[in-house]
C-alpha cells in the first residue's frame, strides 16, 4: 500500500513539474518534500494574522484568495484551480504575518511544500528553481495586466476576461465572489450579465 501511495506521489509530482526532466533520484528527493492536503469546501486553508512557510498546488477543486478590511468589506484577489499555485506571497517572501485569507470554494487537493524544504531543492536541482522563476515571471506578468484593466477598462470588459481567465468555474461561486474580484457591486454585476445575455 506504501508502495502504491508512493508511486501515486511521484506521477503527481512528475506532472506538476512535467516541463523538468528530473532523474529518478530527484523526483524520490523532490517527492519526500511534499505533502498532501484534502480541503472540504468553506474550509480555511489560511487565516488571515498569521505566519505562513508554505506554497500550495492545486490538484484540483476551487480555492479562494481574499482581503477583508477594517469595514469587513471582502476583496477577492484571485481563484486558485488545477494547476495552479497559491499562498500569501506578501507573507510567504516578505516574512510578515498573512493578509489575506484562502477559502476552499469547491473541495480541492493540494500539494503543499515548506519554504525551507523548498529553498533545499533549488540548490540540488537548480532547474525546479528556474522553473519556479518562470512561474513568477508569469504570475507578475497577470497581476501587472489586473492592475492595468482594473484602471482602463470597463467593469463589462473586465467581467468577460474574468470568464476567460476561469471559464469553468463560474457556477461555484457566489455572485459576492466574482463582484469583489471585479471590484463591483453584485447588482452591476447583475446588470452586466443581463446586458451580455441580451446582446
Amino acid at each position: 500500500m506504501k508502495t502504491s501511495i508512493q508511486s501515486a506521489e511521484s506521477e503527481i509530482i512528475t506532472k506538476i513539474f512535467s516541463t523538468v526532466n528530473l532523474t529518478k533520484i530527484q523526483l524520490d528527493f523532490m517527492t519526500k518534500h511534499f505533502s498532501v492536503v484534502e480541503v472540504n469546501k468553506g474550509d480555511i486553508l489560511l487565516y488571515q494574522n498569521e505566519r505562513i512557510q508554505h506554497q500550495y498546488y492545486v490538484i484540483n477543486g476551487c480555492l479562494r484568495t481574499y482581503h477583508t478590511d477594517e469595514l469587513g468589506k471582502e476583496h477577492t484577489i484571485q481563484f486558485a484551480i488545477k494547476d495552479w499555485w497559491i499562498s500569501d506571497y506578501i507573507a510567504y517572501f516578505g516574512n510578515e504575518k498573512t493578509v489575506h485569507q484562502i477559502a476552499c470554494i469547491k473541495k480541492a487537493i493540494v500539494y503543499k511544500i515548506h519554504k525551507e524544504a523548498l529553498e533545499i531543492i533549488f540548490e540540488q536541482i537548480p532547474e525546479i528553481e528556474s522553473f519556479f522563476r518562470k512561474k513568477m515571471e508569469k504570475a507578475l506578468v497577470r497581476h501587472e495586466k489586473r492592475i492595468l484593466a482594473n484602471l482602463t477598462k470597463t467593469a463589462k470588459e473586465r467581467y468577460l476576461s474574468f470568464l476567460k481567465m476561469y471559464p469553468t468555474i463560474e457556477k461555484h461561486l457566489k455572485n459576492y465572489h466574482i463582484a469583489s474580484y471585479l471590484g463591483i457591486t453584485t447588482e452591476s454585476l447583475s446588470r452586466i450579465r443581463k446586458e451580455i445575455a441580451n446582446t
